[in-house]
């Protein structure tokens, strides 16, 4: 994903995808912190005299990021926030979200942008514009198929020693997953948490996968290997939906806890 770089010196990534539901399903997805919570990072709004004043993303212990909203029109389904940069000495990133209808179809917009004098930053910005589609698969599905239900998030992102493609051998193995093709029902083994669900989404060269599931819970789960700015990572995000979501996924998160534990534990330091 190509960086869009203007005269100001405003850079940006920009990401486009059509949605199925009302402009107000789509904007209640990505304009409240259930909303948000139910198909990318676990999302919380800070609102006063009755107004979202900023809004915080958990990506997981130590990546929580607060954001600045600096303009926020219901009417028109756009919101737009600010905060700081993702590294030391990054300058601040807007992100702009809007809805919009475009011959009967929702479409959702969401740029991100940030002002620099040089280029030192733009390996970064295209690194999250290419991320962007992973989630936004997720929210397809949970709007076609979950619609407003209420949802639980667990997840884990964990270093691996190796080349990516012997991450993502590694992690399928371990799940029963190997071979997988978009529409085939899949049941992992008795050794791994309860698990099974049906293909949505495969590729590989990044490898990636969503399967909906109908174990433990109705969901979404969410697998890949990725390369973050040196070492390869493998990454299981689980989205449950229904009311049974948050007493399942206290239930099962230990469970998962142990599984990666053994299969792909810490570095340890050395001595």
């Amino acid at each position: 994903m190509s960086v869009k770089k203007e005269p100001s010196g405003r850079r940006s990534v920009e990401v486009e995808v059509e949605l199925p539901g009302t402009p107000e399903d789509v904007w209640q997805a990505i304009s409240t912190g259930p909303g948000i919570s139910s198909w990318f990072v676990p999302a919380e709004f800070e609102v006063k005299d009755g107004k979202p004043v900023a809004v915080k993303l958990d990506f997981g212990p130590g990546m929580e990021s607060t954001s600045a909203i600096t303009s926020w029109d219901p009417s028109q389904k756009k919101w737009s926030s600010q905060s700081d940069g993702w590294v030391p000495g990054m300058p601040p990133v807007a992100n702009e979200w809007s809805v919009e209808t475009r011959g009967g179809v929702c479409v959702l917009r969401i740029v991100q942008s940030l002002f620099a004098s040089t280029d030192d930053w733009d390996n970064q910005l295209e690194a999250t514009g290419y991320g962007w589609p992973a989630f936004l698969r997720t929210l397809r599905i949970y709007l076609t198929h979950f619609r407003g239900q209420r949802s639980s998030v667990m997840k884990w992102i964990v270093p691996f020693v190796g080349t990516e493609e012997q991450a993502w051998e590694k992690l399928t193995a371990a799940l029963g997953l190997k071979g997988l093709s978009v529409g085939q029902r899949c049941t992992a083994p008795a050794s791994v948490p309860p698990l099974s669900g049906v293909v949505e989404y495969f590729i590989q060269s990044p490898n990636d996968a969503l399967l909906r599931l109908d174990k433990p819970l109705p969901g979404v789960a969410a697998l890949g290997t990725f390369q973050c700015g040196g070492p390869i990572m493998v990454a299981l995000n689980f989205y449950l939906y229904g009311d049974q979501a948050v007493e399942t996924a206290a239930r099962e998160t230990p469970l998962w806890d142990a599984w990666f534990q053994k299969h792909f534990p810490m570095p340890t330091e050395p001595s």
